[in-house]
């Protein structure tokens, strides 16, 4: 009767920083996330299959990530988050 737990869809509103935002083109965007989508790593795998751009601005695995503001892990779980965003990692000297 209920839904199941892999059912549900979180709706979420994703930001790019940097040079994430300039290979994306957006600055943000609110999504539903596909059903079962549970972790970052869920995230990051469903954008990287929307197109190119995704692809090359979070293909290569050198993104940092902060969920609701607080930086985290591709293993976080986005149960209930409200903001996921993606920036480069920072280099310096």
């Amino acid at each position: 009767m209920g839904n199941k737990p892999d059912s549900r869809t979180e709706v979420v509103t994703l930001c790019y920083f940097a040079s994430v935002r300039e290979l994306v083109g957006l600055p943000s965007e609110t999504v539903e996330l596909p059903a079962g989508t549970a972790t970052v790593a869920d995230v990051l795998a469903w954008l990287r299959s929307r197109g190119e751009e995704y692809e090359a601005a979070l293909g290569q695995g050198d993104v940092k990530v902060a969920v609701d503001h607080v930086h985290a892990s591709t293993t976080a779980a986005i149960a209930g988050v409200r903001e996921i965003a993606f920036f480069p990692r920072m280099t310096g000297g």
